[in-house]
């Protein structure tokens, strides 16, 4: 088989564009999948940061929680007390 020489490099031309066609295709999905991975990570800090507020509020309820069980059953024993001094006093 006898190759033209112009023939075999017009060829070798055509073929090395595709590849460079292929690299530049690459960096350019290469250059995406960068921007994509940023992006999540992004993302990822700003679901972290509603995570840790979520967390700090459900504290802040649960100590107002404490706070106010604290005060009615103050209140109760103080109830309990005038209810006993109320029987003594009338015994």
């Amino acid at each position: 088989m006898n190759t033209d020489p112009l023939t075999a490099a017009e060829s070798a031309r055509t073929e090395a564009e595709a590849f460079r066609r292929l690299a530049e295709d690459a960096r350019a999905a290469a250059e995406g999948a960068r921007v994509a991975a940023e992006d999540a990570r992004a993302a990822a800090e700003l679901a972290r940061k509603a995570a840790m507020d979520a967390v700090h509020a459900t504290a802040d309820s649960l100590e107002a929680t404490l706070d106010h069980m604290t005060v009615v059953e103050e209140m109760r024993r103080t109830l309990r007390e005038i209810r006993d001094m109320n029987h003594l006093d009338a015994n």
